[in-house]
C-alpha cells in the first residue's frame, strides 16, 4: 500500500506499507530538527536514487568515464547526484550540501557551513561496474564537523540502514516483505567464534596485509562500498581496518549508523573521524564494536605512510 505523506513542506509517495513499525522502532523522543519525519524522508529520498541507479544498471550497458583521479564515472553516478540534492533542496532549502560529483566547491565557501548534507550518490562505482550488486547510496548530515543522520541504501540487495543521533540504528529488508528492525554491534570478548575481519573486495595494501598477519587467526568477510561499515553495525564482523585512502562522503553515512548502533569508527590514534575538513581525505582508519578488538596492540611494526591529496 503506498501512503501519501506530506514531510517538510512536500509530498512524497513512499513504499512504506509497515510505515508505522518504522516509526515505532524509532519512537518520539524528542520535537527538534532531528526528527524521525526527516530521518523517514532521506530514507525515501535514498530509494528514489536506487530506483535511479537500478533502471541503469538493468540496462548493462552503463556508460563509463573517468574523472581526474581516474575513478570512474557513470551515468548511474550522475543521476543520482541530480535526484538526491534536488530532494535534499526540496526537503532542507537551507542547508547546503555537499557531493562526491560537487566536490569542487571551495574550503572558504565551505568552511562557514554549520551542518550541511555529505552525500555519495553511487559509493562502490567499481561494484557497479562489476555487477556484483555492492553498491550504495549515501547520505550524512554534518553539524559542527561530526555526523548526525545517516542513511546507506543498497539498491540491488534492497536492503537500507538508517540512523540519527539519539535514536538508534536500523535495517529494513525486503525479503518477502518489508521487515525492519534495530541492530548492534558485536561484543568480540563474549563470542566463542573466531575474530571476524572484513575487508575491502576493490583495495588491499600491504600494510593491511602486515596487519592481517600480525592478527593470526581470524575469519574474513569480503564486501565492496560502505556496507563493509554496516557489517560492523549489524554485527557480522567485529573489526574493519582500513589502511589506504578513502574520502568523506564514502565513510559519513555509515559512520552515524555504526556510533548509533553501539560502535566506533576512528583514526589510529582512536580519534573519531571528522567532516569538513580543508582536506576532504580520511586519515586511515579502523571501525569496530564494543568492546573493541584490541587491534592497536598489532601494529607496533607497521610503518605506514597516509596519502596526501
Amino acid at each position: 500500500m503506498r501512503i501519501l505523506r506530506k514531510y517538510c513542506g512536500f509530498y512524497i509517495f513512499n513504499f512504506y506499507a509497515n510505515l508505522s513499525d518504522l516509526e515505532k522502532f524509532m519512537g518520539k523522543k524528542k520535537e527538534d530538527f532531528l526528527s524521525d519525519e526527516l530521518l523517514l524522508n532521506i530514507v525515501a529520498v535514498s530509494e528514489k536514487a536506487g530506483k535511479a541507479i537500478m533502471d541503469i544498471y538493468s540496462q548493462n550497458d552503463s556508460e563509463i568515464t573517468y574523472k581526474n583521479d581516474n575513478s570512474p564515472l557513470t551515468l548511474a553516478d550522475m543521476a543520482a547526484h541530480k535526484l538526491i540534492l534536488d530532494q535534499l533542496k526540496m526537503i532542507t532549502p537551507q542547508i547546503p550540501a555537499l557531493s562526491e560529483e560537487s566536490k569542487n566547491i571551495s574550503y572558504d565557501e565551505r568552511k562557514t557551513w554549520k551542518t550541511f548534507w555529505l552525500v555519495d550518490p553511487l559509493d562502490g562505482t567499481k561494484e557497479f561496474i562489476k555487477g556484483n550488486g555492492e553498491f550504495t547510496v549515501n547520505i550524512a548530515l554534518i553539524d559542527r564537523g561530526a555526523v548526525i543522520l545517516g542513511v546507506v541504501h543498497a539498491p540491488a540487495l534492497e536492503i537500507t540502514y538508517f540512523a540519527a543521533k539519539g535514536k538508534g540504528a536500523f535495517k529494513k529488508v525486503n525479503n518477502g516483505g518489508m521487515k525492519t528492525f534495530d541492530i548492534h554491534v558485536l561484543d568480540y570478548q563474549s563470542q566463542s567464534e573466531k575474530l571476524k575481519i572484513v575487508c575491502s573486495r576493490s583495495h588491499g595494501s600491504e600494510m593491511l596485509e602486515r596487519l592481517l598477519k600480525n592478527i593470526g587467526n581470524a575469519d574474513y568477510v569480503s564486501m565492496g562500498s560502505s556496507l563493509k561499515l554496516c557489517l560492523i553495525a549489524e554485527g557480522k564482523a567485529h573489526l574493519y581496518p582500513r589502511l589506504g585512502p578513502t574520502m568523506e562522503w564514502d565513510t559519513a553515512a555509515a559512520q552515524c549508523i555504526v556510533e548509533s548502533a553501539g560502535g566506533a569508527i576512528t583514526d589510529l590514534n582512536k580519534n573519531a573521524l571528522r567532516y569538513n575538513k580543508p582536506n576532504l581525505l580520511n586519515p586511515y582508519f579502523m571501525a569496530y564494536g564494543a568492546p573493541s578488538f584490541p587491534w592497536w596492540r598489532f601494529m607496533n611494526n607497521i610503518n605506514y605512510k597516509e596519502e596526501k591529496q
